[in-house]
């Protein structure tokens, strides 16, 4: 009697391992689909070579330097190496760097685009935590030039300045509400007011100016405008032009679009690609 009791125990504790770890590498799953489809963290936080991304360095710090007000910076480590990364970061600091903009040394540069994951989940913030935790470390030498911190005032996407729950995921509008957040297609498609995404009077109406090494792009009209913006597009050419980088007519898109649709965009899951397209249709006509 006693062995068998002692069997069920040890079975019991076999299976109940198993689940922790099934729910880890389900949850370390989520984090990469968060990262690499919806919030694209690489294309700040990892260098780049002759052939795009180099992985090998993944999480170190990106290449491309940003500046405006008050700072200029590079995209920090993010990996867990513990001296040069976030390594020796709690949980909970890095939370707070991802959606409040906080690190342990006080605001994070205005780049940083924490005001578009508030709207992250409890879950989901977990998930993309454990992903980077499982991140190879990178040890590298402090960013140059250094970081400076510039004044921050958030521009969250109107609908997406809390915490999502599951509930709310479960609503196809709110949904794409919720991956264009994460996505930060507004931030880019808004026009600006005081060099900041204008989402009371000019959300989805584009023209903000991006200067790449393969030219200068303008932010298009992503509103439901029959002319200027979507309203004349089909639900299949919207979602071609977010996950080929293609226009309407056939044509590619420049950079950055075209860079963030075929290196992360074009991982989106079906369900988040029509619910995003279904959220861009309710954007009020902008000219």
């Amino acid at each position: 009697m006693i062995s068998r009791v002692f069997l069920l125990a040890a079975f019991c504790m076999g299976a109940a391992a198993l689940s922790i770890r099934d729910s880890a590498a389900a949850d370390r799953a989520r984090g990469q689909y968060l990262v690499e489809a919806l919030g694209a963290c690489d294309n700040c936080h990892t260098p780049r070579g002759p052939g795009g991304y180099d992985y090998a360095a993944r999480f170190s710090g990106g290449s491309q330097t940003f500046s405006g007000n008050g700072y200029a910076v590079r995209g920090s480590n993010i990996s867990p190496d513990k001296e040069t990364g976030v390594g020796g970061w709690s949980d909970e600091a890095l939370g707070a760097a991802i959606v409040a903009g906080v690190g342990r040394d006080g605001q994070l540069a205005p780049v940083m685009p924490s005001d578009s994951y508030r709207a992250l989940t409890k879950d989901d913030l977990d998930a993309i935590i454990s992903f980077l935790r499982a991140a190879a470390p990178v040890r590298t030498q402090p960013a140059q030039p250094p970081q400076r911190h510039g004044e921050w005032a958030p521009h969250p996407l109107p609908g997406a300045e809390a915490p999502f729950d599951d509930a709310a995921l479960s609503n196809k509008i709110k949904r794409g509400l919720y991956v264009a957040s994460i996505a930060r297609c507004l931030s880019c498609h808004s026009g600006e007011k005081d060099d900041a995404p204008d989402h009371v009077n000019r959300l989805g109406a584009g023209g903000k100016i991006f200067r790449t090494p393969g030219g200068v792009a303008v932010a298009s009209n992503i509103s439901a405008h029959q002319e200027k913006g979507l309203g004349a597009w089909s639900s299949e050419e919207i979602a071609r032009a977010i996950t080929q980088g293609v226009s309407r007519n056939g044509d590619p898109l420049k950079p950055p679009m075209s860079t963030l649709a075929k290196a992360h965009f074009a991982k989106m899951s079906r369900e988040d690609l029509d619910a995003l397209v279904a959220y861009l249709r309710t954007i009020p006509p902008k000219e």
